[in-house]
């Protein structure tokens, strides 16, 4: 199971992850401690295929790097006429080579179920590539929707809010996908106990040798950094082998919950 960040380059983080580290290698720091990323900047301006390169170029061969889509294409499209911002997007993430994990369709609030548009929306990436589809309006938890992820081999993202499941606990396809925003209470972390019921979850479902990506999104005060290292404990605790995290022991990271 991959567990990471969503993101590298946060303020909050600098005494926590990267004290003595100028901002030009942040990234390599975090490929060090960690084995995945999600990158969200490319929702609000996608980048050239060169900085994907050298994304790619800069990290070991082992790290994965998800991609959110564009707005262009989710929120401004609203997944109308999605050939030429697919066609775009996936060229762009090619750079990443065999860097590249599974790309984020996060869909905006206000944008209602249509099965027509999400089908013909995941018809245009190439096959192979992994769609994980964040949809945010209730109506789209509808038989017909789950049909289309199935069918396009498509996971659902199970996303998590002030702790608790905001999406269906569906499996539409032999890999996974989880965002964790905000913790249950005040605090933006999740502590041990608030990604315990998660890690159970992925344990019921998947079996080790499975991919799930899983990502800690509540980056302010370096909570996505405690909350990576409490998932990745209560997943070997359900017995599911994870990929590397930073830990308390290595860094300046504050305890918090109960792990």
């Amino acid at each position: 199971m991959l567990v990471g960040t969503s993101g590298w380059q946060y303020a909050d983080w600098k005494p926590l992850l990267y004290p003595d580290v100028p901002q030009r290698l942040w990234l390599e720091r975090h490929a060090e401690l960690f084995a995945t990323v999600e990158v969200n900047n490319a929702f609000y301006r996608l980048p050239r295929r060169e900085v994907f390169e050298a994304w790619a170029a800069r990290t070991p061969d082992d790290y994965v790097i998800t991609v959110k889509a564009s707005r262009f294409l989710s929120h401004i499209k609203r997944l109308r006429e999605p050939q030429e911002p697919v066609a775009r997007l996936m060229d762009r993430v090619a750079g990443l080579g065999s860097k590249l994990g599974a790309v984020l369709l996060q869909l905006p609030p206000t944008l209602q179920r249509d099965v027509t548009l999400l089908d013909d929306c995941l018809a245009c990436f190439p096959p192979g590539t992994r769609v994980a589809v964040e949809p945010r309006h209730d109506s789209w938890w509808d038989p017909g929707v789950r049909e289309v992820l199935e069918r396009r081999s498509s996971a659902l993202v199970w996303a998590d809010s002030f702790g608790k499941a905001v999406t269906p606990l569906w499996r539409t396809t032999d890999w996974g996908y989880v965002r964790l925003h905000h913790g249950p209470g005040d605090s933006w972390d999740y502590g041990y106990d608030g990604v315990r019921p998660w890690a159970a979850r992925l344990a019921e479902t998947w079996a080790d040798e499975e991919n799930v990506y899983a990502y800690t999104n509540n980056d302010p005060t370096g909570a996505a950094l405690r909350d990576a290292e409490h998932l990745a404990v209560a997943l070997h605790r359900r017995g599911r082998t994870t990929t590397r995290v930073a830990t308390r022991q290595g860094l300046a990271l504050a305890p918090s919950g109960n792990g």
